[in-house]
């Protein structure tokens, strides 16, 4: 990962400080910004590879921050957060946050995931010459578009690929542990409610009144699409 360049948005400067000296053993350059506003400069200004970007911030909030940077581009964004809230997370997820980092925070776990998500970053997209389709669904993960009769749905490109996983396993079930690391590719431990939070938002999405399939919960063990 040596080359890449990391934005730090934290107005906690001692975070900034511990920050600074682990992504410097781990080879990252790195850029640092106290408010929401100079990080959106900086971003204007500078190649950035990844944000680490907090929620509370002076003169431009974290949220704000996110929704600007997601409207133009893709580049990876983590939310460092003090608040462990589910609702937090599906807020985050709502604008475009691509992961959560619940402070305090151990510096180690912070490179590990900045390393699975520029790797991430770095694989091409599944591309297969036919759709995936159910009698009134098609996920086409070629154009990551998906139907659902005449209507295209408004997914976010995670909600499609976890979609199309499904899909193209229909009626086995899968932990959350082994969707995270078939969709996510994470290959540490990373909070399991990330699954539940994009589950709920395709039901959410999609609706629950299709006749020839429907996302199933089994408690205790994970989801499967079951496709009639």
């Amino acid at each position: 990962m040596k080359g890449k360049t990391i934005l730090v948005v934290d107005d906690d400067k001692n975070i900034c400080e511990l920050l600074d000296l682990y992504l410097s053993n781990a080879g990252f350059s790195r850029f640092f910004s106290h408010d929401g506003s100079t990080a959106l400069n900086l971003l204007k200004e500078q190649k950035i590879d990844l944000i680490l970007l907090d929620i509370m911030l002076p003169i431009i909030n974290g949220w704000e921050v996110c929704k600007i940077v997601r409207s133009t581009s893709s580049i990876p964004i983590i939310m460092l957060t003090a608040r462990d809230m589910l609702e937090d997370k599906i807020q985050g997820f709502d604008i475009g946050a691509d992961d959560y980092i619940v402070k305090p925070f151990e510096p180690k776990e912070v490179i590990a995931r900045i390393k699975a998500r520029l790797k991430e970053k770095q694989v091409k997209p599944i591309r297969e010459d036919g759709l995936l389709k159910t009698e009134d669904l098609i996920v086409d993960i070629s154009k990551y578009e998906v139907w659902q009769g005449d209507s295209l749905i408004d997914l976010k490109p995670r909600e499609v690929q976890l979609l199309h996983f499904l899909l193209n396993n229909k009626n086995i079930v899968f932990s959350r542990e082994q969707l995270l690391d078939k969709v996510w590719n994470y290959d540490f431990m990373v909070d399991t409610r990330t699954v539940d939070v994009h589950i709920k938002r395709l039901r959410e999405k999609l609706g629950e009144r299709s006749t020839s399939w429907s996302i199933k919960t089994l408690r205790g063990v994970g989801y499967k699409l079951e496709v009639r």
